[in-house]
């Protein structure tokens, strides 16, 4: 087994996905250092500190934390946890803290590596699909409802000293993480999924409730065909996580195939604490912008380049930006809406 990584880390967002992995490493006895823009939440860590609770583990760890204006030093490990719409001003800050030979992961949703690498270049990028589920409910404390796949690869696929450092270190917050030379097809079965959560986030009913609506077994298709098309048009073979069939979703897959990758995925979120997805609480407990311009909208523009029409991904960008602006509110009527579209 690899060595861990014994060299500080930098945590850049601190929030859901950053927070809960930083946590664990801290606890693990890694010297870790937060970077969140969130001043009340720097706060609080470097306060009372970082508290994680919910149904896996409760517990409180301590270490400095800065907001990005006041950070000084470089880091060669630097995990990357912002939201995917705020990738490209994170990156372009981060890079006077990267070390000449380090690296920055992306532990994010989206196809966020293509926007690191041409900033830092592709060496000195690492891939990561995470589906791990986790909310920020208030300063300085995260809440980890659920564990989830964890898969770590290089851009090119190969087996690298460094990605064998980063797994053996990140299993002490995931002992089931994976490495994969094929961390692309990861990442596009994600768009899949992740475009199936933001469909849910446009009515009230949690993920698990969402899916076993037997009625929107057709938009589920159409959503999971729209994304497995694209990436298979893109070269890239889709891979399955949590209940989530890439095979099930191909152009000519049965009915039947998309309702028991549906029965699974119900089965894996329905004990999870976090009922609702990170997109739905940025519509309606935040209030914020959401992900989907840099996480699915990639979806529509990808296959345009090919030929395809993403016609429900695209109505679903745009009833996603109605409930951003308040011109459509929370209702569950609005998948079946998004259904006929």
């Amino acid at each position: 087994m690899a060595s861990t990584i014994t060299q500080p880390i930098l945590i850049w967002g601190a929030g859901a996905i950053g927070g809960t992995i930083g946590a664990y490493l801290v606890r693990a006895g890694h010297d870790v250092t937060f970077v969140d823009i969130e001043a009340a939440h720097v706060d609080a860590i470097n306060g009372p500190g970082l508290a994680i609770t919910g149904p896996i583990e409760n517990f409180t760890v301590h270490a400095p934390a800065f907001r990005p204006a006041d950070l000084r030093g470089t880091w060669k490990h630097v995990i990357l946890a912002v939201k995917a719409h705020h990738t490209e001003a994170a990156t372009r800050a981060l890079v006077a803290h990267l070390a000449q030979d380090g690296y920055v992961l992306s532990a994010q949703n989206g196809l966020n590596e293509t926007i690191i690498q041409r900033i830092v270049g592709s060496d000195r990028t690492i891939g990561a699909f995470v589906n791990f589920s986790a909310d920020w409910m208030r300063p300085g404390e995260v809440m980890f409802g659920g564990r989830g796949a964890v898969v770590l690869g290089e851009l090119d696929g190969r087996k690298s000293e460094r990605l064998a450092a980063l797994h053996a270190t990140l299993l002490a917050f995931e002992p089931g993480a994976i490495m994969t030379d094929a961390i692309w097809g990861y990442l596009w079965g994600k768009l899949g999924y992740g475009a199936m959560l933001f469909a849910q986030a446009l009515g009230a009913a949690g993920i698990a409730d969402c899916l076993a609506r037997p009625e929107l077994l057709g938009l589920w298709r159409a959503l999971g065909r729209e994304a497995v098309e694209v990436a298979l048009a893109e070269g890239v073979d889709p891979k399955g996580f949590n209940g989530f069939d890439p095979r099930a979703f191909m152009p000519n897959a049965p009915p039947e195939a998309a309702q028991a990758s549906v029965a699974a995925m119900v089965a894996f979120n329905r004990p999870n604490a976090k009922t609702h997805s990170g997109i739905w609480r940025d519509l309606w407990v935040r209030h914020r912008p959401t992900e989907v311009d840099v996480q699915i909208a990639p979806i529509v523009e990808y296959g345009a380049k090919h030929g395809i029409d993403c016609r429900t991904v695209r109505a679903l960008v745009a009833q996603i930006h109605e409930c951003e602006t308040g011109k459509r509110k929370m209702d569950d009527a609005n998948l079946l809406e998004l259904m006929r579209a």
